[in-house]
């Protein structure tokens, strides 16, 4: 596996890669079909625009959310593609054997030999209860994170000691080259143990921003060479709307707020539209929690945007920006990609 399948190469005058973070939005007065054909038609303008790779996340039981099988829309988004790596940002690996993701991955990365990556996280991607009916199971343990990605690795590639209860398990298609692998997460203890094991790092700025730079200090604190990187490598997901005036991008990011908000309170539903947003009544602590929502999230006209992206880049010293793009409106998203990408010079 060459280290070229991991760092991304700046395009246009941006100082590091520009990705995506897809999630397949399910909006008020649309459905997943639709949201689903709207992240392909995303995916081919963004490889046009010069963006270096788009992820899929994983998320269960949120209405809004169309991404709950991530190998299944990267094996479409793939093929509907020509040169853009595709790939997990993340895949939960405790909702998961180890033996099915490297089944699955080995089988995207022999369709689409050198695109693939392979994104893992330990959360679950969900609430408990649902975890629990992905797992068939209450007692996975998220903290036993190391172990299952030691399977992972083992499994992808063939490399269980003698006496290992799997060493004759062999996961079909297998290759000589496998998915670069990605840990994400939101804390450090994922930052750490990317560190020691040398693998690239991808944080969740976009919704643990207070955590971002001491995670991305603990993983580079604790960084060991390793056959996959001699150098720390990191990217950060980060929340961006651009539209033509800040004041149209404030409208157009104001109904992200409120969908997290109800998502917190335990209330997820399709994504709603600007004028719902502009029309719920906050109480003075949701109001406090869009506001500090808002911080967090980079909007407002190209060159705004672009302005807080490097303010952003060059204070968390991250390697690639992995913008992701929550808005009502298909149209609106690929506008907002398409402004940034030219801010860039990238388009």
């Amino acid at each position: 596996m060459g280290k070229d399948n991991i760092r991304g190469v700046p395009r246009g005058s941006a100082e590091v890669p520009l990705s995506i973070l897809e999630l397949a939005t399910v909006s008020e007065g649309s459905s997943p079909s639709e949201s689903l054909a709207d992240a392909t038609e995303l995916a081919r303008s963004a490889e046009d625009w010069g963006y270096h790779r788009i992820w899929v996340a994983e998320h269960h039981g949120m209405p809004g959310i169309a991404s709950s099988s991530p190998a299944v829309v990267i094996a479409h988004l793939a093929a509907a593609t020509r040169s853009i790596r595709i790939g997990s940002g993340g895949v939960m690996l405790p909702n998961h054997a180890p033996l099915v993701v490297a089944e699955q991955f080995g089988t995207l990365h022999a369709l689409h030999p050198e695109r693939i990556d392979l994104g893992l996280g330990r959360a679950p991607g969900t609430d408990m209860a649902t975890a629990n009916a992905l797992r068939r199971s209450a007692e996975v343990d998220p903290d036993d994170f190391p172990r299952a990605l030691a399977e992972l690795t083992g499994f992808l590639d063939g490399s269980f000691p003698d006496g290992h209860p799997y060493a004759k398990i062999q996961a079909v298609p297998a290759a000589s080259t496998r998915p670069p692998i990605w840990l994400l997460g939101s804390s450090g203890f994922s930052a750490q143990l990317a560190g020691l094991l040398g693998l690239p790092f991808a944080f969740a700025h976009h919704f643990s921003a207070v955590n971002t730079e001491p995670a991305l200090d603990l993983y580079r604190s604790t960084f060991q060479p390793s056959e996959v990187l001699d150098e720390p490598y990191c990217l950060i997901g980060v929340a961006a709307v651009a539209a033509d005036t800040d004041e149209e991008a404030l409208r157009q990011v104001m109904p992200s707020a409120l969908s997290f908000l109800r998502l917190r309170s335990g209330r997820p539903g399709r994504f709603p539209t600007p004028e719902a947003a502009q029309e719920y009544a906050y109480s003075p602590l949701e109001a406090e929690f869009v506001r500090e929502r808002l911080s967090t999230t980079v909007y407002g006209s190209p060159d705004t945007v672009r302005s807080g992206l490097e303010e952003l880049r060059k204070r968390t010293g991250a390697h690639e920006l992995m913008i992701t793009t929550m808005v009502h409106s298909a149209e609106v998203r690929r506008r907002s990609y398409e402004l940034i990408a030219k801010a860039y010079g990238m388009a």
